[in-house]
């Protein structure tokens, strides 16, 4: 019986357009206008979380406060009926 030889192809694109990624076709004013939107967009995401923190806190902040007597009472570990 006779073996088959496999031929190997190589995966490497033949001419360079091929091999060009998306930066190399891009002009360089594009790309820095792509960086800077890209900046812009994760400056505003790190202000929407850091507004939602600072809402998130004061809104807890609120509840504390407006809790009453008995909610306050309710919630210390101290046995209450031990003092009667």
């Amino acid at each position: 019986m006779k073996r088959k030889t496999s031929s190997k192809s190589s995966s490497k694109p033949a001419n360079n357009e091929a091999a060009l990624s998306l930066g190399d076709l891009l002009s360089q004013d594009m790309a820095e206008q792509l960086k800077k939107i890209k900046k812009e967009k994760e400056q505003e995401l790190q202000k929407q979380r850091e507004e939602e923190l600072a809402r998130k806190q004061f809104e807890a902040k609120q509840r504390e406060k407006n809790k009453t007597f008995e909610e306050l009472l309710n919630e210390t570990p101290m046995d209450w009926k031990k003092y009667k």
